[in-house]
């Protein structure tokens, strides 16, 4: 195992209880003093790309709709028209060097906007800070790559954003964070063995399917995602995220496709029905991110799912949130499939760390001259 994750990607994974005591030790109250200060804005804008993107979500999941000002995640150069100088605008990129988030930052200061910067020391978006004008919230990823460091990069954002009072984040609750991610990271961690590690478990069964991976609630579909983002990057693997009940909408009719019931049509009767089709299509497999927040119609869909799989030879497969606060129960989710992105890259011989594809496109336009 050790010989395919020469950068050590599964180390880095089992660091984010680490991560989350290191950035309270980092980010002190008096830091965000002069943020909270100003008062409660309007709207709080969350901005990133990939890996520190995932921030934006994690921030708005754990506001949840509830919260008394909107926690917007974003992603791109140029920000909504609305946004001025009664909102915050946060920056996220784990290098500071993001050209998407570096974009929408200088907007926000020209159009007025408060702004807060989360990023490495000594990068182009902490001198952002130079002036005054913006505050700068330090990280230090030790190495890690943005995707392998998200609770590094999120815990200055909760951490401000219970500072003015928009999400209930205390640094006890953070720390019982920091030990249910160490306890997760000892479960399905690579010393532990196949029979007890849920992780290595799910790696096995995604080998050679096609993965749907669909959350029961806006806070399951978070995890949803940067699952799927997380086989993109680690196991070089496809996969279709998308929300409950969003997909019964579109996403579910695959299941009659040749990536379901009609993969099977003219089958050998000893052929595997789950994980092989006729055709040599993957097999469609749904795995169903189960929250423990979830409103009544949604949970009936969520047991219909399994029906309509069954009925369609998919297997539709549960995973389910653990805790009551929503950063329990977002972090019980996304931990463990950490672990089985990285998993699923070393069954199939893959070195879970190198984005040579997002290399060659980052070098593309200077190569070009633009």
């Amino acid at each position: 195992m050790e010989r395919l994750d020469p950068d050590q990607m599964l180390r880095a994974i089992a660091s984010a209880g680490a991560q989350v005591r290191e950035a309270m030790v980092h980010i002190e109250t008096s830091v965000l003093a002069p943020v909270v200060a100003d008062g409660r804005p309007r709207a709080v804008i969350v901005t990133g790309m990939g890996g520190s993107g995932v921030v934006a979500d994690v921030a708005a999941a754990v506001a949840g709709p509830t919260c008394q000002v909107p926690v917007l995640a974003h992603r791109g150069h140029r920000l909504p028209g609305w946004v001025g100088s009664m909102d915050l605008v946060v920056a996220v990129s784990c290098s500071g060097e993001t050209e998407e988030t570096l974009s929408a930052l200088d907007e926000a200061v020209r159009r007025g906007s408060r702004a807060v910067t989360v990023g490495a020391v000594g990068s182009s978006i902490a001198d952002r800070a130079a002036d005054g004008r913006v505050v700068h919230l330090p990280v230090d990823a030790r190495g890690r790559m943005p995707r392998a460091n998200l609770w590094g990069l999120a815990v200055p954002v909760l951490l401000l954003l219970h500072e003015l009072a928009l999400v209930d984040a205390p640094r006890m609750l953070l720390q019982r964070l920091a030990d249910d991610l160490d306890h997760t990271s000892e479960r399905c961690g690579p010393r532990a063995e196949t029979f007890e590690n849920p992780a290595k478990q799910l790696a096995l069964q995604l080998v050679g399917t096609l993965p749907y991976i669909w959350g029961s609630s806006e806070l399951a579909a978070v995890a949803a995602s940067r699952f799927a983002a997380q086989l993109a990057e680690n196991a070089k693997y496809p996969a279709i995220p998308g929300p409950l009940t969003e997909v019964h909408h579109n996403q579910v009719v695959v299941m009659a496709g040749r990536f379901g019931a009609l993969g099977m049509e003219d089958e050998d009767i000893f052929r595997d029905r789950v994980d092989d089709s006729a055709d040599g299509l993957p097999r469609m497999r749904v795995l169903l991110l189960r929250d423990t927040d979830e409103v009544p119609q949604v949970a009936r869909r969520r047991e219909a799912t399994a029906a309509v799989g069954a009925r369609y030879d998919v297997a539709v497969e549960e995973f389910a949130a653990e805790g009551d606060h929503p950063l329990d129960r977002l972090a019980s989710l996304v931990a463990p499939l950490d672990f089985a992105s990285a998993y699923l890259a070393l069954l199939q011989g893959i070195d879970p760390s190198p984005i040579e594809p997002i290399v060659v496109l980052k070098s593309l336009p200077a190569e070009e001259g633009t």
